[in-house]
């Protein structure tokens, strides 16, 4: 096979996969979020609004990606693709807040906030945010309380503040101060990245693979998560508003350092394609099952979204 049917190859098996786990994502949510007959009813159409008929469902292909390598069911790498999507959605409709980034669009549609009214926001946000916490404490998602509880510390760490949490707060930092490029790099480390790796980690711990053995996959996170906001960074100053589904150049505006003020354009984009190949080489250790691992590397400096 060519490097050229190689390629191909390894697209169509992406494309097929993101559209098989968008559809097992939006079928749970649409079960999860089951609008009730009472007055909650406001708060539930809130985060179906938020959570259905978008994004690009990275983190849960990323689950499942990695469930691939250890064999996992593929209903218990749903309900683990489901909380990490949980969680990130509501960092989106918490983000997009007047008080934090005060966006109007987000996946083609209005943000939260402006469909329905701020306080709507930040309880659909918080219900996410909780939901998470209570499918991975449900033994549907691993019948072993240990494993569980594994994944439910894991999960606060990446989304608190050693986590996302902490480096949305870097950022909002980051609009009145200079950061230089170990401290930005710091910042999407906690904001985008500590998500990404629990994606990974937590189908090695359902895996049952002891930590001694899990470096190799850390290192893919690792680099993966920062190709991808470097790739993000880049689509914020180059890219298309409509295919983006939100607004873009906005951190200019805000003054904030990023990996393309710091480093440049076509420094930048290199510096993505490194991290790409060096994430592909931690997984040199794994055979075929690690192909869409490969494909996702690919495509997070690929994308035009």
């Amino acid at each position: 096979m060519t490097v050229r049917d190689a390629a191909m190859t390894g697209n169509a098996m992406l494309r097929d996969a993101m559209q098989a786990i968008a559809e097992d994502i939006d079928a749970a949510f649409d079960i999860l979020l089951t609008v009730p007959d009472d007055p909650r009813r406001r708060l539930f159409e809130a985060m179906r609004h938020a959570a259905m008929g978008g994004g690009k469902r990275l983190r849960p292909l990323l689950v499942r990606a990695t469930g691939k390598l250890f064999s996992l069911d593929r209903e218990q790498m749903i309900r683990v693709g489901l909380a990490v999507e949980c969680i990130h959605v509501y960092s989106l409709v918490h983000d997009d807040l007047p008080a934090m980034d005060d966006d109007d669009l987000r996946h083609g549609k209005p943000t939260v906030h402006l469909a329905f009214d701020e306080a709507t926001a930040i309880l659909a946000g918080d219900g996410l945010h909780d939901l998470a916490f209570e499918i991975l404490a449900d033994e549907r998602t691993h019948p072993d309380p240990f494993v569980r509880c594994e994944l439910l510390r894991l999960m606060a760490r990446a989304s608190g503040p050693h986590g996302m949490a902490g480096g949305q707060m870097m950022d909002i930092a980051a609009e009145t101060a200079a950061f230089d490029l170990s401290t930005v790099t710091r910042l999407q480390q906690l904001k985008t990245g500590a998500i990404i790796g629990f994606c990974v980690e937590a189908a090695a711990v359902m895996g049952r693979l002891p930590p001694e053995g899990r470096t190799g996959l850390h290192g893919y996170a690792r680099d993966i998560g920062l190709a991808f906001q470097i790739a993000d960074d880049l689509l914020d100053v180059e890219g298309d508003a409509g295919l983006a589904g939100k607004a873009l150049g906005k951190d200019a505006a805000a003054g904030k350092q990023t990996f393309v003020s710091l480093l440049g354009v076509e420094q930048a984009r290199r510096q993505a394609r490194m991290l790409v190949d060096q994430a592909k080489a931690h997984l040199r250790g794994y055979d075929a099952r690690a192909d869409l691992l490969r494909a996702i590397a690919d495509y997070v400096i690929e994308r035009d979204r």
